[in-house]
């Protein structure tokens, strides 16, 4: 829409909401330029840019689907670039500016267009950051908000970058980890279900003009053939609603999001490995968050919201409770059971006595890390025969069901 000079205000006379809006125009030059501004309503956003010399403005709302498509690791790069400009001496807006210039017409160059302009109407870095959760979450903006404070944002974001870096790089291994199984499974099936679809019908024809009886394997694999092609359409829609209904009721329900997690870290192969992916983030955060001077209370705060596990984050919000009444760290963790292993206690023990918990902290994340590199390497090696095997028994048996009828016919020959 195009928007009008006069400033309106709200028919029933509330103060207006501030909103992003997306603008478009023409610079003094007669280029076009485009970007995004915080206002209460889209004439001030007009008003502002006439003021800069931009004319043929047009406003509309922002679409807020662009924040999906920006991926960590390029909030990672972003913050790392960042920081080196502003140990340069670049000053901050100028240094966004060049950021957003060097990724033309991307989602993160209007994200950053958008820190622009709200820092030019006066919100600091981290009230800027904290405007966009998706993308920058309580952590994020906590060391930001103690860099500003204690005048060393450069080099609170340098170790914010580390950290978005190893997180990333963990959450990457267990993906992986996690994703091959998956994928071999999903092969599999696509191919069981391709040969019942269309090659066991085929032997069907070939049995019936026969006359002979089957073997009962190949009876069976017929017989499967059938009620595949019977209920496929029906089985495909259970899936579909079942998974739907599991969607909402997990959104809904935290007692029941609490018990599938405590389940999934049970789990025979991928519950230790989960586990240690989790140790490593939540010690690499806390000791991050602490080492920038926010309070441990504060800090532990912050390490619930980005745990990534609903035990450990009710387990943290446990700790941070108990050491607001005055309990130690390593006394708190010792409460919580099996979730934090001695390892970790004694760790906490270690630095609460020697004045030095970051440090202890981040030792802890690093042979975490380590664990799930190795836990990693060893599930790759052990699956991969695994998995041959099944496939090969699986497609194998297929085969030789279907085949046994023609061998039996060579032999009575």
């Amino acid at each position: 829409m195009t928007a009008t000079s006069s400033l309106r205000n709200d028919p029933n006379g509330r103060k207006p909401v501030a909103r992003l809006y997306d603008w478009q125009g023409q610079d003094r030059a007669g280029r076009p330029v485009c970007g995004q501004m915080r206002a209460d309503l889209p004439e001030q956003v007009e008003a502002r840019l006439l003021r800069q010399g931009i004319t043929g403005i047009r406003i509309g709302r922002e679409d807020r689907r662009w924040h999906r498509r920006i991926r960590p690791q390029a909030i990672a790069v972003f913050t790392r670039q960042l920081a080196a400009m502003l140990q340069a001496g670049i000053p901050l807006l100028q240094s966004i500016a060049i950021i957003a210039g060097s990724h033309p017409g991307t989602a993160l160059s209007r994200l950053l267009d958008t820190l622009r302009s709200d820092l030019e109407g006066g919100a600091s870095l981290s009230s800027a950051f904290a405007r966009h959760p998706r993308q920058f979450g309580p952590l994020y903006c906590s060391l930001v908000a103690a860099g500003e404070t204690a005048g060393r944002l450069d080099t609170l974001l340098r170790q914010l970058a580390r950290h978005l870096e190893k997180t990333e790089a963990i959450q990457s291994k267990v993906r992986t980890a996690m994703a091959y199984p998956a994928t071999i499974v999903a092969v599999a099936a696509t191919l069981v279900a391709v040969m019942m679809a269309w090659v066991v019908p085929a032997f069907q024809q070939m049995f019936d003009g026969m006359g002979v009886p089957l073997p009962w394997p190949t009876r069976l694999v017929l017989g499967a053939s059938l009620w595949l092609a019977d209920a496929l359409g029906w089985l495909a829609a259970a899936v579909l609603a079942a998974g739907l209904a599991g969607r909402t009721l997990l959104r809904r329900s935290p007692a029941l999001r609490q018990g599938l997690a405590r389940l999934v870290l049970r789990l025979p192969v991928a519950g230790p490995l989960l586990r240690l992916a989790v140790l490593a983030r939540w010690a690499r955060t806390l000791a991050t968050l602490f080492s920038a001077g926010v309070p441990l209370v504060e800090a532990l705060d912050d390490v619930a919201s980005a745990a990534g596990s609903p035990p450990y984050e009710q387990a943290t919000r446990r700790i941070r409770d108990d050491v607001a009444q005055g309990s130690s760290l390593a006394a708190a963790l010792s409460r919580c059971g099996p979730l934090f292993p001695p390892l970790m206690r004694q760790m906490a023990v270690i630095g609460e006595e020697s004045g030095a918990l970051d440090t202890m902290l981040d030792k802890a994340a690093d042979f975490y890390e380590q664990a799930v590199d190795d836990r990693v390497a060893g599930l790759s090696a052990m699956l991969e025969p695994v998995i041959i095997l099944v496939l090969g028994a699986l497609v194998g048996g297929l085969v030789l069901a279907l085949y046994l009828p023609i061998f039996q016919l060579g032999a009575l020959a």
